[in-house]
């Protein structure tokens, strides 16, 4: 053991701490059992470590070294064993909450690793907590199976610890990094991708981008399909970009209708 590791521990005897559930504290762990860890944390008392309790994503050959010196979470007491139960996930899950929290109040984007899909979005994981990117916030024509094992940019749109409800948008992120190359204003070559009784959709930049039917002149609603057929190409011009909502509204000046 090296010095600072004994100094450690020295001061962790020579203090008369009263151990609370839910009190975050240091220690060092000094033995590996079969099914978890001994901890001394001080107070001439040893806490016990569940190998469930290291890590939140269940890795089963997760592995500690001993005398190595960390922070735990009081889980409970164990009244049999007469030992305190700690647990490193809980710490992990409480910081991580409060980490994507800031992020959220920030309105920072982030990276989110894809870990799966199914038939509503994609599932993600951030910060060790596992999200969720709905279809309808991902970006137009996006391969999901693409998707998988790779990291995707976002923007926060829930983060509640409460629920363990944690929702990310591609679209709102993709939308803020479109606004450092285009303005509300600009104009630009798009594609016809739908049609809609409210209005067409371009792709712009991979997002569905909407002409609304207020911004069509009337003689052209009556043969709508036929006048903005899909996969033409109409040059538009940008008269609204919301990257709260991943949407971007366009026009048609008179001379292109």
């Amino acid at each position: 053991m090296s010095f600072k590791q004994k100094n450690f521990v020295n001061v962790l005897n020579k203090y008369q701490y009263s151990f609370h559930t839910g009190d975050i504290i240091a220690g060092q762990i000094f033995s590996h059992e079969k099914t978890g860890y001994l901890v001394d944390i001080g107070n001439q008392t040893a806490g016990y470590l569940p190998k469930e309790e290291i890590s939140l994503n269940h890795i089963q050959d997760t592995e500690l070294k001993t005398y190595e010196i960390r922070e735990f979470f009081i889980l409970a007491y164990n009244i049999d064993s007469n030992q305190l139960v700690l647990s490193i996930k809980r710490l992990t899950y409480i910081r991580a909450w409060e980490r994507l929290k800031q992020l959220k109040h920030e309105n920072i984007s982030i990276k989110a690793y894809a870990k799966g899909i199914n038939k509503g979005g994609v599932l993600v994981e951030v910060e060790e907590i596992q999200g969720f990117i709905p279809n309808s916030h991902l970006c137009y024509n996006q391969s999901r199976q693409r998707l998988l094992h790779k990291y995707i940019l976002c923007k926060l749109l829930v983060a509640n610890e409460h629920n363990n409800k944690l929702i990310l948008s591609n679209r709102c992120a993709v939308v803020e990094k479109i606004m450092e190359t285009i303005k509300i204003g600009s104009t630009i070559e798009a594609k016809v991708i739908e049609i809609t009784d409210f209005g067409i959709f371009f792709n712009i930049y991979d997002i569905p981008s909407l002409l609304h039917r207020s911004e069509i002149q009337e003689k052209y609603l009556v043969n709508i399909k036929d006048e903005f057929a899909k996969g033409t190409i109409w040059p538009v011009k940008i008269i609204h970009l919301d990257p709260g909502q991943g949407r971007i509204s366009v026009s048609i000046s008179n001379s292109s209708q």
